[in-house]
């Protein structure tokens, strides 16, 4: 008796759809079969023809839990994950303190374990103030990769900065000598701090304050001339590095060419600077801020390209919760509002939309959020895919259906600062998210009895 049988899906195997059915058990996949084959089963979900695929994985997650639990824990951003059609997060260290030691890490793994809806990954912080503790948090094996800017703590966030920054030369190749010993990714925060900090003051002193100034205080250069400086220093070290959430195709060619030349790097972006642009920082001031910024649209056209031609390894939410009145603060000041928005619950929405408009094919959107993930994190074949002995974790969606977008029923903490896509008609649903057998979410309701279902995820050596 299996514990789950799905029916009648188009289901994603190899790097391509074929009907067929899935059978789980304890929460693996125990066997595929032909549209003709049954197996008795304590549940049947008959998809109708509906795609099956790998449970999607969020490369790029902010949890504030603990330190600021007031804009949302691991609870609370693990259900709106769930409605999304991901299975697995990997959260990013931004908290009060980054897990930059193993007992930190340690304490935000309990955590974690007591709230996920889904399962999770933690990155490690990788900083230049406690460089002898890069070695040690790979050692402990249970992080996926590092993290780190390259820029002192911000005034006031000291704390949630604390061991997660490079701040200078220095300190930078002395932390990429420590994470190349460790074998280790490290995505890094890519944007020159000294030429962003220099237009900020010139903008403020000139009134200029609004919201597409936020983008003109980080032009271009500031994203090309780090991430020449990131390459630069990972040549010479021998350090993997990702250059996460990237905004520009200035930025992607360098990263490219990188790759053709031999090296270990990967390039992040997310949907914001794919589906939005300067005209919406105008349009939502606040509300649409992030760093690096939303560029101009022929920026954003041309940013495409690089998603298909396979320079782009995976995309991102880059999934931010903060207060609306932490947002609100930067109406009357653009410079006055903290960085970020929520969006882990449309990533694979957006991009299943941008399939119905022709800039992407199908395969390329489950190669760059289910699968390039697992296998880059080493969490594959475990996660990423749908064969006998993965977990059964998967998204089911159809093109049948449109969904409007409405931040209300977002289950984000912070869904009162969920605007820039609030009403925006999407081309598809995703009817069902399905972690280790479990359904987690049907049509858009989340079970909310699955709080400390989710599981941490190590890599596998």
């Amino acid at each position: 008796m299996l514990d789950l049988w799905i029916q009648n899906g188009k289901v994603f195997m190899d790097g391509c759809f074929t009907t067929a059915n899935v059978g789980v058990r304890d929460g693996k996949v125990v066997v595929i079969t032909d549209a003709d084959e049954t197996f008795d089963a304590k549940e049947v979900l008959d998809l109708q023809g509906q795609y099956l695929i790998p449970g999607a994985i969020d490369t790029h997650m902010h949890v504030r839990d603990p330190g600021h639990i007031e804009r949302g824990n691991f609870y609370t951003e693990t259900l709106a994950a769930a409605a999304g059609g991901v299975t697995t997060i990997m959260e990013h260290p931004i908290s009060v303190p980054p897990q930059y030691n193993v007992e930190i890490l340690e304490n935000r793994i309990r955590r974690a374990e007591k709230q996920c809806v889904i399962d999770f990954c933690f990155y490690g912080a990788a900083g230049g103030e406690f460089p002898e503790e890069i070695t040690k948090l790979a050692r402990d094996g249970r992080i996926v990769a590092f993290k780190t800017f390259l820029h002192a703590a911000p005034n006031g966030r000291e704390q949630e900065f604390k061991g997660l920054t490079m701040a200078d030369d220095g300190q930078l190749v002395v932390g990429m000598q420590e994470l190349a010993k460790t074998g280790l990714l490290c995505a890094f925060h890519a944007e020159d701090n000294d030429l962003i900090q220099y237009y900020i003051k010139k903008f403020k002193e000139e009134g200029r304050v609004s919201g597409r100034d936020h983008a003109l205080s980080r032009p271009v250069i500031t994203e090309v001339q780090s991430v020449e400086r990131v390459l630069r220093f990972a040549k010479e070290t021998g350090a993997r590095v990702e250059i996460a959430h990237v905004s520009t195709p200035q930025a992607m060619e360098l990263i490219k060419q990188a790759k053709q030349n031999g090296m270990d790097v990967y390039a992040e972006t997310c949907p914001h600077y794919l589906f939005l642009n300067e005209d919406d920082l105008e349009k939502y001031g606040p509300f649409a801020k992030c760093n690096p910024p939303l560029r101009k649209q022929e920026l954003v056209d041309q940013l495409w390209k690089y998603v298909n031609d396979g320079t782009v390894d995976y995309i991102g939410s880059d999934h931010s919760p903060f207060l609306y009145e932490e947002k609100a603060r930067g109406l009357d000041d653009i410079f006055a509002a903290v960085s970020g928005f929520p969006g882990v619950d449309l990533r694979l929405p957006l991009m299943l939309n941008a399939v119905t408009e022709g800039k992407i094919k199908l395969e390329k959107v489950i190669e760059l959020l289910c699968v390039n993930p697992a296998k880059v994190f080493q969490i594959f074949p475990k996660k990423g895919t749908i064969r006998v002995g993965a977990d059964a974790d998967f998204a089911v969606f159809n093109f049948d259906h449109t969904t409007i977008v409405d931040k209300k029923k977002n289950y984000s903490h912070a869904k009162d600062i969920a605007i820039p896509y609030d009403g925006k008609k999407m081309n598809c649903q995703i009817s069902y998210t399905i972690l280790r057998g479990r359904v987690l979410m049907k049509d858009g309701v989340v079970d909310e009895s699955a709080k400390a279902y989710g599981q941490l995820v190590c890599p596998q050596k």
